[in-house]
């Protein structure tokens, strides 16, 4: 199903943010804002003024639909059109749309000016700016949007949006990146014959594996350098980094089976972990400490998942055994918050998506429509995107997997495969001035 955004109809004016002076201050003010207990928190984003004021709005609102932590109160018509003429606050207008907080983003001259209103206390709670590029909608300027979206996120609900995070997949034999909100798409190798990629764990470079020639590559993603891992005869397959990025650890076959491998990012060359004894063991994942690899066995006789230490001991199998030829359980990731593994499964004649739970290896089921693969956990282990053909073609989709709300993320030609979702990335720049808890009481 398509997101969209809750609509409701108001005929009152509201809101254009009066000017407020900030303080430098630290990041990461939590706004305490009052709404019903079991709810989100209802949020108004109000156009602002001034050249590409509308794309900063849409994209603020798109990013916090797509959060799912709040409820975005979207605005249309003659609403839309008095709340943009409005002067000041009309806090009897926003109690009656359930707003919690009102907010506005409007350009500067130096970049992006935010200002976060508390309804209940009638207050404004927080100011913020933000400096970004003049051209709007470069990658640059769209990354500085997406941060002031994940703070804004943050400050409402005590955690960090994702909208500022990047979806690494392959479709022909191009690697690409897209932004969370499919914008932005880049390719980011186009040689050989890319299989699949994972994110270091900072964001600034890529591993990926290709299959002509048989290698594992690293690139640096500022500076463009790719260098090679691991290579040789046979099959080099999902390749990922270790949490603390000094080390990859692959798939890696000559004859029959395939075993789970680690290598120094700087090379220096590789050793077995895992022993199939003639199985594929691949599709390694980390958990968040470091401590053990998840991955994918066939040594049962059909694949499953099963975790072992970091150093390749201690292997238990994760996934309820199940005693059926067609059981078939693959493509792990490992939650960013440590408590379950998501992987796809064979129900009925079509891969679905699941989770486990470490704690008590409860098992959910996720997806039904379609067939769909390969999922990858979004930082906030909130989200999960995955590859799916229910429209046709294979495109990346993602699930908020509290709700179930799915939304599609690519769309264009070709399959698309093996999502990997980028950790939090760091901005290009960013110079932020704070002022939280201003006493400022606004009546109308």
């Amino acid at each position: 199903m398509q997101p969209t955004l809750v609509i409701r109809h108001v005929v009152a004016a509201l809101l254009v943010v009066s000017s407020a002076s900030a303080q430098d201050t630290t990041r990461g003010v939590r706004i305490g804002l009052t709404y019903a207990a079991g709810t989100k928190p209802g949020v108004v984003v109000l156009p602002g003024k001034g050249p590409g004021a509308d794309s900063m709005r849409a994209m603020v609102q798109r990013d916090l639909d797509y959060g799912d932590r709040v409820e975005v109160i979207a605005l249309e018509g003659s609403a839309l059109a008095d709340a943009s003429a409005a002067s000041s606050p009309s806090w009897a207008v926003l109690a009656r749309l359930g707003a919690a907080a009102a907010v506005q983003v409007t350009p500067t001259s130096t970049g992006m000016h935010l200002v976060v209103y508390d309804v209940a206390k009638r207050t404004t709670a927080l100011v913020r700016d933000y400096a970004a590029p003049p051209m709007m909608r470069s990658r640059e300027w769209r990354s500085i949007a997406h941060w002031l979206s994940d703070d804004l996120e943050e400050s409402l609900t005590g955690v960090k949006g994702v909208a500022r995070t990047r979806i690494l997949f392959t479709r022909g034999n191009r690697l690409w990146s897209v932004d969370s909100d499919g914008e932005g798409l880049v390719v980011v190798a186009d040689a050989g014959t890319p299989s699949s990629g994972a994110w270091s764990p900072d964001g600034s470079a890529v591993t990926f594996n290709t299959l002509a020639p048989a290698q594992v590559l690293v690139k640096d993603l500022a500076g463009g350098q790719t260098r090679t891992i691991a290579s040789g005869p046979g099959v080099f397959i999902s390749p990922v980094f270790a949490p603390d990025g000094a080390n990859v650890i692959y798939g890696h076959g000559v004859d029959e089976g395939v075993d789970i491998f680690i290598a120094p990012t700087a090379g220096g060359g590789g050793h077995r972990l895992s022993v199939g004894r003639g199985s594929d063991n691949v599709s390694p994942t980390f958990s968040p400490d470091g401590r053990r690899i998840a991955f994918m066995s066939g040594r049962a006789g059909h694949p499953e998942i099963y975790t072992m230490d970091a150093d390749g001991t201690n292997v238990e199998l994760l996934t309820p055994p199940e005693f059926d030829e067609r059981s078939h359980r693959a493509s792990p990731d490992w939650s960013p918050d440590g408590r379950s593994v998501a992987f796809h499964a064979m129900i009925g004649r079509s891969f679905q998506i699941m989770t486990i739970s470490l704690r008590d290896r409860g098992l959910r089921q996720l997806t039904s429509d379609g067939r769909n693969e390969d999922p990858s956990w979004a930082p906030d282990a909130r989200h999960i995107t995955f590859s799916s053909n229910r429209t046709g073609v294979k495109q990346l989709w993602v699930i908020d997997v509290e709700t179930g709300r799915s939304r599609q993320l690519t769309r264009g030609p070709g399959d698309a495969r093996n999502a990997a979702w980028s950790p939090h990335l760091l901005s290009y720049s960013r110079k932020s001035r704070v002022t939280a808890g201003i006493p400022t009481s606004l009546e109308t």
